[in-house]
């Protein structure tokens, strides 16, 4: 499915690295041949995959209070998200079945934001994470882009 999904032009997304481990992301990358993961909190055990996230700029599209509810981390100050940003990986934020997880996009920020003490400079990162890692055209990501930092500088 995958590999027709991908010869029709389409983006690819695959859940990996959230409650499983490591060799999951693995595997949506090299099997899957993902364009974005989804979750991806684990990563952070496997250094020389951070260090493939980072350097690739594979985005993770990270959701704090589904991890949370899904016992992967007990507590959200001891989310990995900031140590993946602080290594250069493109992790941004989510939301995951909001109804069911309890949280939209913002709540998810603010849960993360608090928990985590970000300053202004690692949520602005998370934000322009964000709009690289969307699936849109160049023109149309460089001016979001270009939106984000004329906001973001008044």
């Amino acid at each position: 499915m995958f590999a027709k999904a991908r010869a029709r032009g389409l983006k690819l997304v695959a859940h990996a690295g959230e409650e499983g481990p490591p060799p999951y992301v693995y595997e949506a990358l090299d099997l899957l041949k993902v364009n974005r993961v989804d979750h991806g909190v684990r990563s952070i055990e496997d250094a020389a995959l951070v260090a493939r996230l980072a350097d690739s700029r594979i985005a993770l599209t990270v959701c704090p209070l589904s991890n949370i509810k899904l016992c992967v981390f007990d507590d959200m100050t001891k989310h990995t998200l900031k140590d993946l940003l602080d290594q250069g990986v493109a992790v941004m934020i989510n939301s995951d079945d909001p109804a069911y997880f309890g949280g939209y996009v913002n709540a998810n920020y603010f849960a993360i934001v608090d928990a985590l003490k970000l300053d202004d400079r690692e949520v602005y990162t998370l934000l322009k994470n964000s709009l690289e890692a969307s699936f849109v055209g160049d023109a149309e990501r460089a001016a979001m882009v270009a939106r984000l930092d004329a906001y973001w500088k008044q």
